[in-house]
């Protein structure tokens, strides 16, 4: 086990009829007038957008809104959305949706804090600083941004999928209230399944070793999710398994899953940036194809923690450690086909001949990855193994 420092200022309120709190817990903070972010418009069908806004009215936070962030979410909003909060002087940024929209709330508030072009940061050109406090409404449990100090953010004019994470970056306050999810198409819901399986594995699979109760929690997040996966395909009302998914997806990256290791992996992700950088490709669906394929070309790198994670998962225990091995890797394809995710980037019609371009822009700040270094060469055999 590696020494840590682990800390998480985030104030999470979890339940149903929560949103409710969220004027009281803005305006106890002294902010007095947000920036009101959200996506596509379907907070207006699910009752979250007027539950947020009677608690704004309720506790006299006024707000202005900015809506229409897509998923995979670009730089030209996180513009619009600096621009709109400097005009109208806004003290605080309420993201309402998924990660898409909170990653754009802490852009927007890096960019704020910023005298230069926010992109600026995403170079690493300079450090992340802001005194914006943000506050979140979750309504797609996926990538964690609810609880973590990261942001993930497409510069579509450079094909350029970049990360930026400060301290400044936690959000104040975080409401989920699982039952707003009822509503989500199935596609969203698995994508989300993968995209938090996946920040799991990512820490996982590192060099870090003897680190039992890491490994333990790591292995009791996969496997709620697995089991509340199964409940929902079943029934997508079930509102236990909707909270243990929810609350899953966000202790899958909120940092207590880091403490002890070395930082974790990460080839996936960066591998699945540059193919949405690219291509209109959720992330989650993009995650399931990239890793089962990076876990193919790396695994005997590593093989003993492979072993573990094909025992404790998927309860494999015959053969030998190479045959254990590949069997956890198929019984992960395996489910996310079985919740309709592709497994074959042919399955999202990307052509053979860009998977150059992909690889040349995962490799574009060097090599990549921790269990293996991987250069371009590497990355494209790998997504030569996921085609």
């Amino acid at each position: 086990m590696e020494n840590f420092v682990f800390s998480n200022p985030t104030c999470l309120i979890f339940g149903k009829d929560t949103i409710k709190r969220i004027g009281k817990e803005i305006k106890k903070r002294g902010v007095k007038n947000v920036l009101l972010l959200y996506g596509s418009g379907s907070i207006f069908k699910n009752g979250v957008y007027d539950a947020a806004v009677k608690s704004l009215k309720d506790n006299e936070v006024g707000f202005v809104q900015l809506g229409g962030i897509k998923p995979n979410p670009v730089l030209s909003k996180v513009y619009e959305g600096i621009k709109t909060a400097m005009k109208e002087k806004t003290d605080g940024i309420l993201a309402i949706g998924g990660g898409s929209v909170i990653d754009t709330a802490k852009a927007i508030a890096a960019g704020i804090g910023y005298d230069g072009d926010v992109w600026d940061l995403f170079e690493g050109k300079a450090p992340v600083k802001t005194n914006v406090p943000i506050f979140t409404i979750l309504t797609i449990s996926a990538t964690g941004s609810e609880m973590n100090n990261g942001a993930v953010i497409t510069n579509e004019g450079e094909n350029k999928k970049w990360s930026i994470g400060s301290p400044d970056l936690f959000p104040k306050v975080s409401i989920i209230d699982p039952s707003v999810q009822f509503s989500l198409p199935w596609n969203q819901t698995a994508n989300g399944v993968v995209d938090a399986i996946t920040h799991v594995l990512e820490l996982y699979f590192d060099k870090t070793e003897n680190n039992m109760i890491m490994d333990e929690y790591s292995h009791a997040i996969v496997k709620t999710v697995l089991k509340s996966t199964d409940l929902l395909m079943k029934n997508p009302f079930d509102y236990d398994a909707r909270a243990n998914l929810a609350l899953s997806t966000t202790l899958a990256l909120n940092k207590t899953n880091s403490m002890g290791r070395q930082g974790g992996d990460w080839s996936s992700h960066w591998i699945e940036h540059s193919l949405s950088a690219f291509y209109d490709v959720a992330h989650g669906a993009g995650l399931a194809i990239v890793m089962p394929a990076w876990m193919d070309y790396v695994y005997t790198e590593c093989m003993h923690k492979w072993v573990v994670f094909a025992e404790s998962i998927f309860g494999i225990t015959a053969g030998t450690p190479d045959e254990k091995a590949k069997a956890g890797i198929a019984e992960l394809r395996k489910f996310y086909k079985k919740i309709q995710q592709p497994t074959k980037l042919s399955e999202i019609n990307v052509p053979y001949e860009d998977l150059p371009k992909i690889a040349a822009n995962a490799s574009m700040k060097g090599k990549i990855g921790n269990i293996k270094r991987l250069d371009q060469n590497d990355i494209l055999n790998i997504l030569k193994l996921a085609y």
